[in-house]
């Protein structure tokens, strides 16, 4: 069985072009039922077995999972990682199995981050000058991070995977590579450039064309989570809600140009959605306070 699940993940990252993030997330999901299922059955799960697994014995999966308090949303990605194995025994393997498709994912109710307030976007310059203000340097990375993420809705691992020679000749347009290595073009406003450049000018290493444009205070390539902890400190430090996070600066971008009139596919390429049913869900939000929000915080040029 694990040789059989190492082929799979191997045909995640090699053919389906997924992140090794999202390979362990599946590893994780399809060893959780294989001993839930072993259990269930008192006996070593053998390939061939997979194809006699019925109804009864997903739901008492599923079941198993609620009694152990995992989250509906957990339990609907580990179906969904179900669904994707056996689709791969069957297409690789010969192995059949009708019952999986007739299981009901767990209903997930799909939640939106808040939009930042416009005060609050505009004192997090100040609260990173006073964070930082021993290393110049790192405060004109983190005020250049904010700007991207809010100014581009990239994603932390999109902002992270940018290289000195993306930025070199300060194109209009950046090509970002997203999930599952798709790409898109993401227009690039002025007042993030201002930052990026003054970041670049006073940074101390990682100048080569095929370094990473933002590095940690030790010069090594910054981390998601130390990104994450950059949005953190400021949140703690201003006492914001629980909402500010890196996400939801991406989101503020989404839903101040949903106000000013974008339409929803021109959206759903510029934030890299592969479902448009995802970028939908920005037309719940309140357009009163996207406005406000895009008229008095948005980096825009003037």
């Amino acid at each position: 069985m694990n040789e059989i699940i190492a082929d799979f993940l191997e045909y995640l990252t090699g053919t389906k072009n997924y992140s090794s993030h999202t390979a362990a997330a599946y590893d994780m999901d399809i060893r959780d039922f294989i001993s839930f299922y072993e259990n269930y059955t008192n006996a070593p799960a053998l390939p061939r077995d997979l194809a006699c697994v019925d109804t009864v014995c997903f739901r008492a999966f599923l079941a198993d999972r609620g009694r152990r308090g995992l989250a509906h949303k957990s339990t609907a990605r580990a179906l969904s990682s179900l669904r994707g194995f056996f689709k791969y025994l069957a297409k690789h393997h010969g192995i059949q199995n009708e019952a999986i498709s007739l299981i009901s994912s767990p209903r997930v109710p799909r939640k939106l981050s808040k939009a930042i307030e416009p005060i609050d976007v505009e004192n997090m310059n100040d609260a990173i000058r006073e964070l930082d203000g021993k290393n110049p340097w790192i405060a004109a990375r983190d005020w250049a991070l904010v700007l991207l993420l809010f100014g581009c809705g990239l994603r932390i691992s999109e902002a992270l995977s940018l290289r000195n020679r993306d930025i070199a000749a300060h194109p209009d347009i950046l090509r970002i590579v997203g999930k599952g290595n798709k790409e898109r073009l993401v227009p690039v406003l002025p007042a993030v450039w201002t930052a990026i450049d003054r970041y670049v000018d006073v940074r101390p290493f990682g100048n080569a064309a095929d370094d990473e444009l933002f590095r940690s205070v030790r010069g090594l390539p910054m981390t998601a989570r130390m990104a994450e902890k950059v949005v953190e400190n400021l949140r703690n430090y201003l006492q914001l809600p629980d909402y500010v996070t890196p996400h939801a600066l991406r989101h503020t971008f989404a839903t101040a140009l949903l106000s000013d009139g974008a339409d929803l596919r021109t959206l759903q390429e510029l934030l890299g959605h592969a479902s448009l049913s995802t970028t939908q869900l920005y037309t719940r939000v309140n357009m009163s306070e996207i406005t406000e929000i895009y008229n008095h915080a948005h980096p825009r040029a003037d």
